[in-house]
């Protein structure tokens, strides 16, 4: 039975929101390029040929915060924009580390040629910015600081819609204050809930914060995976389970993965896709209707909302070629009720220039307030996935202190959730 939450329209208390901590998953074996897309089982259950006849995301841009994008595979030729390497690390954003901001990039706004993936909305246009991981920050002299830098210059980009498969259980008021910005400037960004619901639950940032969306991620069957973290900070859920990527920095094969990592890229798509057939509308008519539109489960009941799938799994089809979900206020953010977003340099605050240390939601006066509650699909749950897989875990904590004037930073050690 799956724990639901009646909606209290109009109460935006400052209740501490239960979120989780991400880890990086994937396992299986090695698939060769050309028997990719037969295993995409979620473009099918999309109806993905389908909503192509209406829109592919053209005329749309979306920022990929994550290990770097390689321009070059056959999939995301002619794919890719300039971006910006925020980590400041040797190499630049096309210099991606792992292959996971790669593999996100392709989810979103591949081709497929090649045999490569095919992305959910290949008509789009990705916009990369490479930041740091725990691996890469032990290995590499990095700016502490990269992934709030990398939010607000995202945020001041042409990209219209932000997706970070990246977190960890630390709030930070300075990247609150980036994700913030995104959201003043009418961005819509798409975090990952992260992988560790068994191992704590802890709660994962920026998927946390009020201003993000939260993705958790369903299997083939439709249900929420049972790695996918949970509480009520989840706003939607996407196919995140058996969904290849590629193995390596090396580019040489792709492997079956498992993540709320992939849930977040194809949630980000999704968004593209109804955004690109209303390019007159903003990014909360966008979201309003992806809430809206979302699927839900046989026992959902009006006025409910799953600690486990937020507002429902993903369904651009139902919108595109049906028309459920209705755009409504284009000042009012469907998930807090406030007035937020529209023109760019509107009301947001920029990120300070000197972030604190970050901390835990729950030990600090600056904790956010909780989301208020909505509309909802059921969840179950999925086969756990092992750790140690190509795409690797990545070890959370803190990381060595950085002494700037006489104050302390800490360069916080981030997971993919793959």
């Amino acid at each position: 039975m799956i724990e639901v939450r009646r909606l209290r329209r109009g109460m935006l208390g400052a209740v501490a929101v239960t979120a989780v901590l991400a880890s990086g998953l994937t396992a299986a074996a090695p698939a060769a390029a050309a028997d990719i897309q037969s295993k995409q089982w979620y473009l099918d259950a999309m109806h993905a040929e389908e909503i192509w006849k209406t829109s592919t995301g053209k005329g749309m841009t979306v920022a990929v915060i994550d290990t770097g994008v390689n321009p070059a595979t056959p999939s995301l030729k002619g794919q890719v924009l300039k971006g910006m390497d925020v980590s400041e690390a040797e190499g630049d954003e096309t210099d991606d580390y792992t292959g996971h901001g790669t593999t996100m990039a392709e989810l979103i706004a591949g081709t497929g040629k090649g045999g490569g993936l095919k992305g959910l909305a290949p008509g789009a246009k990705i916009i990369p910015y490479r930041v740091s991981d725990t691996e890469f920050q032990n290995k590499n002299k990095v700016n502490a600081f990269d992934m709030e830098e990398a939010i607000k210059a995202a945020a001041d980009s042409e990209a219209q819609i932000i997706s970070i498969s990246f977190g960890n259980e630390f709030y930070s008021s300075s990247v609150r204050q980036a994700v913030k910005h995104a959201q003043a400037k009418g961005k819509l960004l798409f975090a990952s809930a992260g992988n560790d619901a068994k191992k704590g639950n802890k709660e994962n940032y920026p998927a946390a914060y009020p201003e993000a969306i939260a993705v958790a991620a369903t299997t083939g069957d439709g249900e929420v995976a049972e790695y996918s973290q949970h509480g009520d900070f989840v706003d939607l859920a996407a196919p995140g389970s058996e969904i290849p990527g590629w193995c390596d920095e090396n580019f040489t094969r792709y492997c079956d993965g498992d993540g709320t990592s992939n849930a977040a890229a194809i949630a980000s798509a999704s968004a593209a896709l109804i955004w690109s057939a209303h390019p007159d509308w903003t990014g909360n008519q966008v979201l309003r209707v992806m809430l809206e539109s979302a699927g839900k489960g046989d026992d959902w009941e009006p006025g409910t909302l799953s600690r486990y799938a937020g507002h429902g799994v993903i369904r651009p089809n139902a919108h595109l070629t049906r028309g459920i979900g209705k755009p409504g206020d284009p000042d009012i953010n469907p998930l807090t009720n406030q007035r937020v977003g529209g023109d760019a340099g509107s009301s947001g605050s920029s990120p300070s220039a000197a972030p604190s240390a970050s901390m835990s939601a729950s030990g600090s006066p600056q904790a956010p307030e909780s989301k208020p509650s909505s509309d909802a699909v059921v969840a179950g749950s999925s086969e756990s996935t092992d750790d140690g897989s190509p795409l690797g875990l990545i070890i959370g904590g803190a990381a060595a202190a950085i002494v700037v004037a006489g104050v302390a930073y800490v360069i916080v050690r981030r997971r993919r959730t793959a």
